[in-house]
Parts: C-alpha cells; structure tokens; sequence
C-alpha cells in the first residue's frame, strides 16, 4: 500500500508539474498550439489520481478492507484518467460533446479542464456517455461491457 500512495503521489507532482510548465520554461510552438489539450490530460490524471487517493484512504482507513488484489487498478487508473481527459478534449473540440457556459475565453478554457477532471475522476461514467454518443451519432452499439452492466442479473432475468 505505501507503494501505491508513494506512485500516486509521484504521479501527481507529475501532473502538477506538466501543468506549471509552460509558464516556467519556453515551450515549442507545436506544444503551445495544443497546450489546452494537454492540460486536459493533466487535468484528467488529477481526477484520477485523486480518485484512487480516496480510494485507499476509503478501503484502509474507513472501511478497513483493504485488498491487495486491487494493486494493479491503483497503478492503472491514473494514466486512463490521463487519457480520458485527453479524449474529453478531442469530443469538446469536435462539437460530439457541449459546453453550456458563458462564451468567455476563460470560461470556455474553464469548461474543457471542469470536463477533463470529471472525465478523469470518473472514467466509467464518461465512458458510458461517450458510448451513448457513438450510438446515437454513428448507429455504433454499445461494447459488451457497456452493454453487460445495463443487463439484469442471470438470477434476475
């Protein structure tokens, strides 16, 4: 467990420090004109790692149940997060997703890193609208994990 909070934590100064980054150092321009979507994947990752944060506060703390079984998830939501954030970017960007906010600069900037961090925070919800909006969109039918948790139990079927 120490390793996990010690991961964690090393994968949040990480993040922090991606995000401080282009006011700290002269960036290329390649880098500047995608800047907000690579904060979006930072941001994600926060939500991530705040995610498994609580949970090993939750399971060790609270509840006392911690399992070790559960290892491999506490090391691989934070970079799923980063990614989901990433993607909350591209379907902002591509108009699949809307942002109903005032139209400020800062605000829209705002709304994209508040998506991203939700997107992060809370992988599969966001998966599951991102599935509803492939259905909708494209006529693309729900993956059979998507589509194994809206399905009753056997026992209840």
């Amino acid at each position: 467990m120490i390793a996990i909070i010690i991961y964690l934590l090393a994968f949040l100064l990480v993040l922090f420090a991606g995000l401080l980054s282009d006011s700290l150092w002269q960036l290329p321009e390649w880098y500047m004109a995608h800047v907000l979507g690579a904060r979006c994947a930072m941001v994600g990752g926060i939500g991530g790692v705040l995610y498994c944060m609580r949970g090993v506060y939750r399971n060790r703390c609270v509840d006392d149940c911690w399992d070790p079984k559960w290892r491999v998830w506490y090391y691989l939501r934070p970079p799923v997060s980063v990614v989901t954030g990433a993607v909350s970017y591209l379907f902002l960007r591509a108009g699949l997703l809307v942002l109903d906010a005032a139209s400020t600069p800062d605000s829209v900037t705002y709304g994209y890193l508040a998506l991203a961090f939700i997107a992060g925070y809370n992988v599969d919800n966001f998966l599951k609208k991102l599935e509803a909006i492939a259905e909708s969109v494209w006529g693309v039918g729900k993956s059979r994990v998507g589509a194994d948790k809206d399905r009753p139990p056997k026992d209840q079927a």
